[in-house]
């Protein structure tokens, strides 16, 4: 135990460890009477902790996000209803605890700069943190430029733009060479000229120029869907003029907006893409759709819709609170009539080993998961749509077909065919998909997690080795150990990612991609057997209204007579070329599509 005149404390109970000192829990020796505010213990440490581990350095997963906005956003709420501006939001300032459920819940702290102020009001003084300062608390503060501007509550939502781009990149918007600790004068002009509707500047060389972005990099971990949403309200707090920039009443509604939207994971097949459609559940189906359409650029009339084997069929009025409950692990999937571009998972270039330790390998994985199973559904959706258009049109034209009989051997052709490719062996069936790609066997998952284990605990340790001004020797020659394993771990996680992985997951997509080129092909044959049986409907139709006509006719019982003659006939020869659709359902694998849901 230590001790001085005033306080006492233990040393092994370290709170904290800064730059230039540590921090430990202590206790007055006397009590002052003087009013102080205490906040409850955070033992989690903060959100920008959390932003510093290797898993998160492109950012949080979208679940943690949410939490984030959500709780953060409730904590501004609460204060704007008290008339409080907190002068100082930044990720080092958002504590993190565990709840009783095991989420995480995050809570604003250090109010040491809040004040009150309403919306109309305005101030002089100067507080914060660089990184995140509002441009115009900037120039004075930093750059000690005197100016007569005043500041308003909405400085705060500079410093929450920033700090929810943070977190959901894992890096700062507006970063100068170097760093904007280092190249202030690059940090203001970067702050100052963005562009309107620009959400992030970055001069990557020296002396170079500010390159402007409206988007979320490609390596957030964020969905499009959410992105899509967030993006607009980036663009409109982390607005210089205050003038244009939104108040804390819009911003509320367009937050509120986000997290009360319900979550419809659907795997686009031929994209090879999961997508987060994002939808409030008064929404009708229609607008599901279209949403849908924006992100795929597949029109509602080419989407078809298959849930856990069965074809889905959304009534155009069906509201989205009544949809099957989705997962990433259970979407909806999508099915283009029309051939469309595969998208795939997008990934950085590696590049930089020390990159290594964020690759959010599970993301490759996590894709063949819902593809494999869904090209058997198309298949043997193929297989119904088949079995119907033949039973349906066969069921009251083969009886009449004496005088067109010659029609059919086109369509005969046709369907032994199309029959041909489900067969073992043939054009459709999907034996590729348990062969190509990277499977759970491979266990590579488990691999590089091992290594970014390994990865992370020397990361960790070097950590605790910058704190010490000077390492003995025998830790000194640990160290230089440790960074040659570190080395040769990120060299194999490299390897195992590029060679193995990613190799396969290329060949996975191409395999796909041939694949569903012979399912449209198979496609349009059956949309043209049907149009051939519509004509043959036809053709019969006519034949029946010649022979009622003709039924005054004395020499009809003679003419029937001889017709069912030669209609038995026909009908005995069509039976045993038909006799493939008697076996047909033979060719539906166990655990296929039987039913079609209607929801």
């Amino acid at each position: 135990m230590q001790s001085t005149t005033n306080y006492l404390w233990l040393i092994s109970d370290l709170l904290g460890q800064g730059a230039t000192a540590n921090v430990y829990r202590g206790r007055h020796k006397s009590n002052t009477r003087h009013k102080v505010l205490v906040m409850e213990y955070c033992p989690c440490g903060s959100l920008y902790t959390v932003l510093e581990e290797s898993s998160n350095a492109y950012g949080l997963p979208e679940d943690e996000f949410l939490i984030v906005l959500q709780d953060v956003v409730a904590g501004m709420n609460h204060l704007r209803e008290y008339g409080i501006v907190h002068r100082d939001i930044k990720p080092g300032n958002i504590m993190r605890v565990i709840g009783e459920d095991g989420r995480s819940i995050y809570k604003l702290t250090d109010f040491g700069a809040a004040r009150e102020l309403e919306d109309d009001e305005q101030f002089v003084s100067l507080y914060g943190t660089e990184e995140y300062l509002h441009p115009d608390m900037y120039e004075r503060a930093v750059l000690r430029k005197d100016h007569q501007k005043k500041y308003g509550a909405t400085v705060d939502l500079w410093s929450i733009g920033v700090t929810f781009y943070h977190a959901a990149t894992g890096s700062l918007p507006f970063r100068p060479f170097e760093g904007p600790r280092r190249n202030k004068e690059v940090m203001y002009k970067i702050i100052t000229e963005k562009p309107s509707g620009t959400i992030s500047g970055q001069q990557k060389f020296e002396n170079g120029k500010i390159e402007w972005s409206t988007e979320m990099p490609v390596s957030c971990s964020l969905s499009k869907g959410l992105q899509s949403l967030l993006t607009p309200v980036l663009a409109n707090i982390l607005e210089a003029d205050q003038e244009k920039c939104w108040g804390f009443d819009q911003f509320f509604a367009e937050t509120s907006d986000i997290l009360h939207r319900t979550v419809v994971y659907v795997f686009s097949l031929q994209q090879a893409t999961l997508h987060h459609v994002y939808i409030h559940e008064y929404n009708t189906a229609t607008l599901f759709q279209e949403l849908l359409s924006r992100r795929t650029s597949i029109p509602p009339h080419n989407q078809e819709l298959l849930y856990e084997g069965r074809r889905l069929v959304l009534d155009s009025n069906r509201q989205a609170k009544s949809f099957p409950r989705t997962s990433r692990d259970n979407p909806i999937m999508l099915v283009s009539r029309e051939s469309v571009t595969t998208v795939g998972l997008i990934f950085e270039d590696l590049g930089n080993i020390g990159r290594l330790v964020t690759i959010k390998t599970p993301s490759l994985f996590s894709l063949f998961a819902p593809t494999s199973p869904c090209f058997h559904w198309s298949s043997e959706l193929m297989k119904e749509d088949y079995s119907e258009i033949m039973h349906k049109k066969s069921e009251n034209l083969y009886v009449w077909l004496l005088q067109i009989s010659s029609s059919l051997e086109p369509i005969e052709r046709t369907t032994q065919d199309i029959k041909s490719k489900f067969l073992p062996g043939g054009l459709l069936t999907d034996t590729w998909t348990q062969q190509v790609g990277t499977h759970p066997e491979d266990r590579n998952v488990e691999k590089i997690k091992v290594l970014l284990d390994a990865i992370t605990a020397i990361y960790q340790q070097f950590k605790k080795d910058k704190a010490e001004r000077r390492l003995p020797y025998n830790e000194e020659q640990i160290h230089k150990f440790d960074k040659q394993k570190l080395v040769l771990h990120a060299s194999k996680a490299r390897s195992l990612f590029t060679e193995e992985c990613a190799m396969k997951y290329r060949l996975f997509i191409s395999k796909s991609e041939e694949w569903m080129r012979k399912v449209h092909l198979v496609r349009k044959q059956l949309l043209t057997l049907s149009g051939q049986l519509i004509s043959i409907e036809k053709d019969v139709t006519m034949l029946m209204e010649k022979v009622i006509k003709r039924s005054a006719n004395p020499r009809l019982p003679f003419r029937m007579k001889k017709l069912k003659e030669e209609m038995e006939g026909v009908v005995k020869e069509l039976a045993e070329n038909n006799h493939f659709l008697e076996r047909f359902g033979t060719l539906t694998l166990d655990g296929g599509l039987r039913n079609v849901d209607r929801i």
